[in-house]
């Protein structure tokens, strides 16, 4: 996770509020870190919305808000 963190606090228009989201996206699976640390390593001048949009186009991303409707 701490390679996360010092990926997207060096994304140039990172914040703190998306370093959080992005961080706790990704503790709730491995393959959630394991794809966002791919497509970070893979795309180092990418912007927080660009990470953004792709946390929000996999597959799992409803996941979390599903489960909060449901109980």
């Amino acid at each position: 996770m701490e390679e996360l963190t010092v990926l997207l606090n060096n994304v140039p228009d990172s914040y703190f509020d998306f370093v959080s989201a992005m961080v706790h996206y990704a503790q709730k699976k491995q393959s959630r870190l394991d794809a966002l640390l791919n497509f970070l390593n893979s795309n180092p001048d990418v912007s927080s919305s660009d990470i953004v949009k792709f946390v929000s186009e996999q597959a799992d991303f409803f996941e979390d808000a599903a489960y909060m409707s449901a109980s």
